[in-house]
């Protein structure tokens, strides 16, 4: 009978296996759970004095991880989200350690049994579509590129890393314009560009080596852009863009904001929720619902739909009433 396996060995293999291998994660969930990890083992040695190689499946306790969230909005001022995004990862953790270690299931269900603390549902921030059009106006000042990667992020409301991790061989430029984006799971999606977007990134990536496997973006070390630098490009724009407009551009601006000015767009035009779903590459509709809820304008047509309707409904009743009152009188 093989031997248990103790809780360093794993969570190493939760990490290095299991989350890249087994269930194809992301190297950015990969490091969120890395992070929830990294974050109780800083919190048994400060608050329980129980240095990181030391911590064993036994730690995991109701009481300590419950210690644990406090600790993380309390010492380190996170949200009620962040410390609800730490928890699951522990979970996650733990239903991977009943299959591998059953001996550990009395562990496991003292984690499952912590509930996620209520969190607000956060606003999304999202800009008017005279907003966008100032900001690719200052991009196009900086060059095609800056220009090409603002038109694409929001374009194809694009995640920053399917930006960044855009190739040449997933452009099509021709009529019809698509772009292949590849999101969490490594999932791929096909993304319609607008004529005015495939424009752009032609006269863009014409400045390019040709070589299909080449960054579409790339950094002045012509090594494909980052997050950071992308999230940069658009800080810069947005600087001046809020110079020029500062009661239209706010001074901050990061890449998902685009993401959801696109979606947003998409929805007050019209734009089914199903086909924004499959642009923005959710899992389901529930997740793109969040855009028709957080809408003005949205709820304004809403609101004057329900109104009209009412009213018509109203006329309706009172000439059905009139027309039988006056065919009443008649057989009198």
């Amino acid at each position: 009978m093989p031997a248990a396996r103790p809780f360093a060995d794993m969570l190493a293999r939760f990490l290095i296996v299991h989350l890249p291998v087994t269930r194809a994660c992301s190297k950015n969930t990969i490091s969120a759970y890395r992070d929830a990890f990294t974050l109780f083992l800083r919190f048994m040695e400060d608050r329980l004095t129980t240095p990181p190689d030391r911590v064993s499946f036994t730690d995991f306790t109701t009481p300590n991880v419950a210690a644990f969230l406090g600790w993380l909005r309390t010492d380190r001022g996170c949200s009620a989200a962040t410390a609800n995004q730490r928890l699951a990862a522990l979970k996650s953790f733990f239903r991977y350690v009943q299959t591998e270690a059953p001996e550990q299931i009395a562990q496991a269900q003292q984690i499952f049994s912590l509930k996620a603390a209520q969190a607000p549902e956060p606003a999304i921030d999202y800009l008017p579509v005279e907003a966008i059009g100032l900001l690719l106006e200052h991009a196009k000042r900086r060059g095609p590129r800056d220009l090409a990667l603002l038109t694409t992020l929001y374009d194809t409301a694009a995640r920053v890393q399917e930006a960044c991790d855009l190739s040449l061989a997933d452009l099509h430029l021709d009529k019809p314009a698509s772009a292949t984006l590849t999101g969490k799971g490594h999932k791929t999606r096909v993304v319609p560009l607008t004529p005015q977007a495939a424009v752009i990134l032609a006269q863009h990536v014409g400045t390019l080596p040709q070589e299909p496997s080449g960054p579409v973006f790339a950094n002045r070390a012509n090594q494909r852009l980052g997050r950071a630098g992308a999230a940069y490009i658009l800080a810069k724009c947005a600087q001046t863009a809020h110079a020029d407009r500062p009661e239209l551009v706010p001074t901050t601006v990061s890449p998902h904001v685009l993401r959801h000015s696109k979606a947003m767009h998409l929805l007050e035009n019209g734009v089914n929720l199903i086909y924004i779903r499959d642009i923005l590459g959710h899992a389901s509709v529930i997740t793109t619902e969040i855009y028709a809820k957080a809408s003005p304008e949205m709820k304004r047509q809403a609101i004057e739909a329900a109104a009209a309707k009412t009213l018509r409904a109203s006329n309706y009743d009172q000439t059905t009433r009139q027309d039988l009152l006056t065919c009443l009188r008649q057989t009198i």
